[in-house]
């Protein structure tokens, strides 16, 4: 009896100290609408929120979090129930998304304490374009990554979406487009994206110029509209 309590309470410590490391290791991610209309914000890990101009919200992310991703969503509609639709990013007919949204629409990727505890994070227009964003570290001294070109204003006829502008392989859904065979070029496509957004993803093999990294325990926010 007594070496079963022993046993008990030392799980119960090991379990205590766990959960603080975690929750000391957790990064902090604030999004701002800045745009001079509504995003409805998303986040997986997160759920979702409705930002009016000016508004902020703080989501805290654990430790060792990937597939990561941050979004905003525009043309919205919900009732008091949380159940409705986007035109752009709409993750399910759900203000607090438990998956990723539909395109288009520009993406904050990340993925927590990896590789030689860092983070790893980018800008991401492989899902098409639908809100400026810029995506910056607020700790851990490295730099941060934004695309805010008109895009959607430019965007070529053949992408042009309601709300956005979609990435090529939405639309034709072709290898030479969506990589699927894992090999691919950059295409007259990407190139606009690129040439726009530097710091972002054009297409799904982008990663040299497009992956960005920061130590682990860094804090970040997400500005819509820079």
């Amino acid at each position: 009896m007594a070496s079963s309590s022993i046993l008990s309470l030392s799980f119960f410590f090991f379990f205590f100290f766990s959960l603080l490391v975690t929750l000391s290791h957790a990064a902090t991610f604030e999004i701002v609408n800045r745009c001079s209309y509504t995003v409805w914000a998303a986040a997986v890990p997160g759920g979702g929120r409705q930002l009016n101009q000016g508004q902020s919200w703080t989501i805290n992310v654990n430790a060792g979090t990937t597939g990561g991703r941050i979004w905003g969503r525009t043309g919205c509609s919900f009732d008091g129930s949380g159940r409705g639709r986007c035109q752009t990013g709409d993750c399910g007919g759900v203000l607090s998304c438990t998956a990723y949204g539909s395109p288009p629409n520009t993406l904050a990727e990340f993925a927590l304490n990896q590789f030689n505890n860092l983070d790893f994070f980018d800008i991401s227009l492989v899902d098409g374009f639908n809100v400026p964003m810029d995506f910056s570290p607020t700790s851990g001294g490295c730099r941060g990554i934004r695309c805010a070109a008109d895009i959607n204003g430019q965007c070529p006829g053949a992408l042009k979406a309601p709300g956005g502008c979609n990435n090529p392989c939405t639309v034709f859904k072709t290898d030479q487009y969506c990589c699927n065979s894992g090999s691919c070029s950059p295409t007259d496509y990407s190139r606009f994206f690129k040439r726009n957004c530097p710091d972002a993803y054009s297409y799904p093999k982008d990663d040299q110029t497009s992956t960005f990294t920061c130590p682990g325990g860094t804090n970040y926010r997400v500005v819509f509209c820079p």
